[in-house]
């Protein structure tokens, strides 16, 4: 085994506490919670342990400079795995430095005290696209586990309240200690008495049962921005279900579901729809009637206008979350075809075609105006 001097990096004339923070140190580094790819570091750490446990005792460490390890060889006869790691590496660092952890977080069996907070809650809310597009306030119904109205939610019945649990003085976590070969570890648990709450109920409420909550009917207002899609998650900071016996609130979140509407859909910011215009109009322009959803507009459409040609009305659009603007309203003209002509309307596109020298008709190569001549010849 290598000098005990040199596994904690301290020179043979080094005080206790040097000794002891060269400890702390190679501790925080070697302890194989902080190592768990290495295999060798349980063998490493206890023989630092082991190290420690000579050099921190007088008699020891004179034993150990006078003979070496043979000196101190019939003193424990070195650390067991168990007396190494059967207190976690939160209960060693619990003991050094009253509970916190060089790599973050809180010591094992450490945890807060007082009632627990209350579980976030979800639900889905259904708007329409206009409250999407524009935003709107709606009220949001739901049922939740709420303060008790009998007791105000601490548990207690009868004009009674909570008295300090005996067991823990109220802290809600009792200390053990137990011997290791660092000496005496500290540990911390909830308290089984009051289950870590500090407080104990002598008279539980008769309509809570004890809990400090029962389950109601809850609506909440809640602010839906504009520009807002399905699928968007609103949270609400302390509207989710009571903790028990006066706990806080969880967090309540809103999923949303946004209703299509009849004329429009969304690409994006962007508004889209699809304008009709006859054959006649699209050869010889018109102006049709375009509702908005910021009110009616008339749109030109030039003649010769083609089927799918889009418009773009800049800035009618949906407006950008967390920016400033809106998208545009794309408008795109859908040219119908009209299928129930009668023989005047025939005879006037037949002429047309005629004039125009357009094949018309579904057999090849003579047009209806010509296969009518030839009926009469």
């Amino acid at each position: 085994m290598a000098d005990y001097y040199e596994l904690l990096g301290v020179s043979r004339s080094a005080s206790a506490e040097e000794v002891k923070k060269a400890y702390r140190k190679r501790a925080r580094e070697l302890h194989p919670d902080a190592n768990p790819d290495n295999p060798e570091a349980a063998e490493r750490f206890k023989e630092l342990a082991r190290a420690y446990q000579v050099l921190s005792d007088d008699d020891q460490r004179a034993r150990y400079d006078r003979f070496g390890e043979a000196g101190v060889s019939g003193s424990g006869g070195g650390a067991s795995a168990e007396d190494v790691f059967g207190a976690g590496l939160g209960d060693i660092f619990d003991a050094f430095f009253g509970g916190g952890s060089p790599f973050g977080g809180a010591s094992r069996g450490r945890g807060p005290t007082g009632p627990p907070r209350g579980q976030d809650m979800e639900v889905v809310a259904d708007i329409s696209f206009e409250q999407a597009v524009f935003g709107d306030r709606i009220p949001v119904p739901l049922r939740l586990p709420s303060p008790c109205p009998d007791c105000s939610g601490t548990g207690a019945g009868g004009g009674t309240l909570p008295v300090t649990c005996s067991e823990c003085s109220g802290s809600g976590q009792v200390r053990r200690v137990r011997q290791s070969v660092l000496g005496q570890m500290v540990t911390s648990a909830a308290c089984g008495r009051c289950g870590g709450m500090g407080e104990v109920i002598a008279t539980p409420c008769s309509t809570c049962r004890g809990e400090g909550r029962v389950t109601a009917e809850e609506t909440y207002d809640v602010d839906v921005p504009a520009g807002v899609d399905t699928g968007a998650t609103l949270r609400l900071t302390g509207r989710g279900a009571a903790g028990p016996r006066g706990g806080a609130r969880g967090d309540l979140y809103v999923h949303l579901r946004v209703a299509p509407h009849e004329r429009y859909e969304r690409d994006g910011t962007d508004l889209v729809t699809r304008v009709p215009v006859s054959v006649a109009q699209a050869a010889l322009g018109t102006t049709v009637d375009l509702p908005t959803l910021d009110g009616d507009e008339e749109l030109q459409i030039p003649a010769g206008t083609q089927p799918g040609h889009e418009f773009l009305l800049r800035g009618r659009g949906v407006p950008r979350l967390q920016a400033r603007g809106r998208g545009d309203l794309r408008v795109i003209v859908e040219v119908r075809v009209p299928t129930d002509l009668d023989s005047t309307e025939t005879d006037l596109l037949t002429r047309l075609a005629e004039h125009r020298e357009e094949r018309i008709g579904t057999s090849g190569g003579s047009s209806l105006f010509s296969r009518i001549k030839s009926a009469f010849s």
